[in-house]
């Protein structure tokens, strides 16, 4: 008995700090202070360089549109090709690199909460379940408006 209690407490001492490491990693890999990965950097390249955020070859051209108006086109470009949880990334990213662009988040929000209806053929469970507190929810607001 003495050397069961002895054999799972080394088990113990020896997964917990690997567990521990692990987990802790994982909580900060997203956070603002992290290194920017894959679409951040893409988001970061793209504004750098002068071109509209979030910009791929296959996007529309957004030429000559007020930054907001070419914004919008590359959101609902971003929720058409993959979900609207990108889409929200890439709005929430761009918020807080370009905070001239803030006024016109809660519109974008609602824009995208509308979009995600009609990509999922009215499924508002389904549009509502990608939600997340940007812009102070408009995207939730716009789903069900």
């Amino acid at each position: 008995m003495k050397q069961l209690v002895r054999r799972i407490g080394q088990t113990v001492a020896l997964t917990l700090p690997v567990i521990l490491v692990t987990t802790g990693t994982l909580a900060v890999t997203r956070v603002p202070w992290a290194p920017p990965t894959g679409l951040d950097q893409q988001v970061v390249a793209a504004s750098s360089s002068g071109g509209t955020i979030g910009r791929t070859s296959t996007t529309p051209n957004t030429e000559g549109l007020a930054p907001q108006d070419a914004l919008r086109v590359d959101l609902l470009e971003e929720l058409k090709n993959h979900t609207p949880g990108t889409a929200l990334d890439l709005l929430e990213r761009t918020m807080r690199e370009n905070p001239k662009l803030t006024p016109y988040c809660t519109s974008l929000a609602g824009d995208l909460g509308r979009a995600a209806v009609k990509k999922y053929q009215g499924d508002l469970q389904r549009a509502r379940s990608f939600a997340r507190p940007v812009c102070d929810g408009a995207f939730a607001a716009g789903v069900v408006g």
